[in-house]
């Protein structure tokens, strides 16, 4: 043997492990714990920066006067950052934690929004952290209306993976029993206010037990568990808890990960492809090129789990095995890429409530109430496929309201130092089906700072998202009128595809490898050892947040994989 070829298999060696997981975000965290804690050696990669625990909250005890322009951007940062200026998440604390636009591009054929973190945890530091299961009424959905295909498990068969992950992330919430929005292990559900608890009551006489408002499910801590202390009510999630008090890869599966003393972790690593072997019809391994010094470098494993996020997860998939399938790895069923989904939101309505000047709340919670879905169940039929939900919250108004006949001086200080008058607001959230149409692709005359093709976003919401839009605001508007709320405001403010932060699809499950890309256990039907667990597997979007389910949906995958490499089947 050679000297070269000596040189050649030791560095192989050091870059083999048992498993590659690309990404680390909310379902990359699990998918490493998980597989670390069945003794596999694990390679995480992330195409971003190292963003450790604790360190790395950087503003998250600043007052509000040590930030130079109180919250608001520059120039250019708007310049910078144009995508997240199109939403309420342009702040000074967390300019950071996005991705530079100008370094990381992408085309709209049609207006997508398109929220991105690349940093180690990725957006499981600034996601708004409800945690709701899915039942048989979303799961069999498709298939009782012959929309795209059917999915290919049931509540059954991920139910139990939901127990899993509610124990160890810990989700506070309250037991409703409702069939469409299953219980699951909770901790004690943080409380709503008294106005809350009001509008909760008047609701449940008003529609006859048929609809309902509870505290939100929220994967914020009530009580302390291993390593991580409760919610501290401070709401400055999105800049990191130092406390551990809400779920984060960093506060959560990465440290479990870590203690098995089996996972590598590896920022900086762009993945631009994985390595297909024609011979066995598996993946072989990753190429990565380092975003610091351009040098592309190759890593083996016997599985690869692929949680980049949904759109980018399929951008590896699009550059995979192309000399194979021209549209890459899992194009074979001409779905990769293809029905793209999100939940649109954007509008609502808000109002106040009189009677209540006499109460009071402290403290900052981190979470609001949520009003399930009430449409298309039983016996009500709309004009419009699936439904949607309410998030809000009621609230005293605090310095910064507008105080009547008054602007300067003593008395308008004395007077907005007291609390005002007592508000509420809510926002819909609605399911978008998937539609073929809705669709990514590869720009190659689009290139990144890396030279890497970009993707192009070809998306929109159709006839049935718009009715319902209708439907969202009509209802928010007539149960506030029916329990009192006064001077009620509606607002519509339109909206793109990717703006709900919830984007889903481009590689979907199915039972059939010519109408989908991925089987029931997640895995590519084209190389059965390359597994995709992040929101590029959903088969539809319900209206729920989805994050709880990648989460489930990965723990499950993981244990499926770990048993099949005993079994010698990968």
């Amino acid at each position: 043997m050679s000297d070269s070829t000596l040189l050649n298999t030791k560095a192989k060696t050091q870059n083999t492990f048992d498993a590659i997981v690309v990404g680390s975000g909310i379902s990359g965290g699990w998918a490493a714990k998980e597989l670390t804690e069945r003794g596999l050696k694990v390679l995480m990669l992330e195409r971003g920066r190292d963003h450790q625990h604790i360190k790395d909250y950087k503003t998250s005890f600043k007052d509000p006067w040590e930030f130079p322009y109180r919250g608001k951007t520059t120039q250019a940062q708007r310049e910078t950052y144009p995508v997240i200026h199109r939403g309420w998440a342009a702040n000074e604390r967390i300019m950071d934690s996005w991705v530079n636009e100008k370094e990381a591009p992408y085309t709209e054929v049609k207006p997508f929004t398109w929220w991105r973190s690349y940093q180690l945890g990725g957006r499981s530091i600034l996601w708004g952290r409800q945690s709701y299961r899915w039942s048989d009424l979303d799961f069999e959905a498709n298939a009782k209306e012959g929309i795209g295909v059917d999915w290919p498990i049931r509540y059954r068969d991920i139910a139990p993976w939901y127990d899993h992950v509610e124990k160890f992330a810990g989700i506070s919430g309250s037991r409703e029993g409702l069939a469409h929005l299953p219980d699951g292990h909770f901790l004690p559900p943080m409380d709503l206010n008294c106005v809350e608890k009001d509008v909760a009551a008047r609701i449940k006489e008003k529609f006859k037990g048929e609809r309902h408002l509870f505290i939100g499910r929220v994967a914020n801590l009530t009580e302390a568990i291993e390593g991580r202390t409760k919610c501290q009510f401070r709401d400055r999630c999105w800049e990191g808890c130092q406390f551990g008090g809400y779920f984060s890869t960093q506060s959560s599966t990465l440290p479990a990960a870590m203690k098995t003393g089996n996972l590598t972790v590896r920022p900086f690593s762009i993945v631009k492809n994985l390595i297909y072997d024609k011979n066995t019809k598996k993946a072989k391994g990753v190429e990565v090129l380092d975003a610091e010094t351009n040098q592309t470098y190759e890593y083996y494993a016997k599985i690869v789990f692929l949680n980049a996020s949904a759109l980018n997860s399929t951008w590896v998939l699009f550059n995979t095995a192309t000399d194979v399938w021209p549209g890459g790895l899992g194009s074979s069923s001409d779905q990769l890429g293809h029905n793209v989904m999100d939940h649109h939101y954007n509008l609502g309505a808000s109002g106040s409530i009189e009677g209540f000047e006499d109460k009071y709340y402290s403290g900052r919670r981190a979470n609001g109430f949520y009003i399930p879905r009430f449409v298309n169940l039983g016996n009500d039929k709309r004009d419009f496929l699936r439904g949607f939900g309410y998030q809000g919250a009621a609230s005293r108004f605090g310095w910064n309201r507008q105080v009547a006949e008054l602007s300067v001086g003593g008395e308008f200080k004395d007077e907005a130092a007291e609390p005002g008058g007592w508000g509420i607001g809510a926002t819909g959230f609605g399911e978008i089906l998937p539609y073929h149409e809705n669709r990514i692709t590869l720009d190659r005359n689009a290139k990144d700072k890396w030279g890497l093709p970009v993707l192009s976003m070809d998306c929109e919401m159709k006839d049935n998202e718009l009715k319902m839009r209708k439907a969202i605001v009509e209802e928010i508007k007539n149960m506030f009128e029916a329990v009192g709320v006064k001077k009620i405001n509606t607002w519509d403010n339109g909206h793109a595809l990717g703006h709900g932060i919830h984007e889903m699809g481009t590689a979907r499950m199915g039972n059939d490898p010519k109408t989908s890309v991925l089987n029931k256990n997640n895995q590519v039907w084209d190389a059965q050892n390359v597994f995709v667990t992040d929101g590029a597997c959903m088969t539809s979007s319900a209206c729920q947040n989805p994050s709880l389910t990648y989460m489930a949906l990965t723990a499950r995958a993981a244990d499926f994989a770990v048993g099949e490499l005993k079994k010698g089947n990968l």
